[in-house]
């Protein structure tokens, strides 16, 4: 996503190029964008002048927003340790120290936009390769 938020707007990017730039297999790839597509955060095109660009302006498209459809919703209940039960009730030996954590990161998600790390991209203040949260917080 950061990618397609990176190129310029309307750009059509194949997804050969995609993989290609980003050194990620293109089965895995298209199975990513299939579910962005279908949550209408990416616009796919067929034929010679086709292939995927963002649905909707970079600022629109909230972190969140894209972890929660790539993860799935379960990822919020989802244990450290992996067990089915895991909750204040029944917490694992993690619980504790994991959710304020966990909470942290949801709240940092939920407060920036794809715009904020195209613009670092774009800036040279960051890269794909280097890509991190690291990028979101304020020094």
């Amino acid at each position: 996503m950061v990618y397609l938020a990176s190129q310029p707007p309307g750009q059509y990017v194949l997804a050969r190029s995609m993989a290609a730039d980003l050194a990620i297999p293109r089965p895995y790839l298209a199975k990513l964008l299939n579910r962005l597509v279908q949550a209408g955060m990416v616009y796919s095109v067929r034929g010679r002048l086709g292939g995927f660009r963002l649905a909707r302006p970079a600022s629109q498209i909230g972190l969140l927003e894209i972890v929660m459809q790539v993860e799935g919703v379960e990822m919020k209940q989802d244990c450290l340790l992996g067990l089915k039960k895991c909750s204040d009730e029944t917490a694992c030996a993690m619980h504790k120290r994991w959710r304020p954590i966990k909470e942290q990161l949801f709240r940092i998600l939920e407060e920036h936009s794809l715009a904020k790390l195209a613009q670092a991209i774009n800036s040279g203040r960051g890269s794909l390769g280097a890509l991190s949260l690291a990028t979101l917080v304020p020094r």
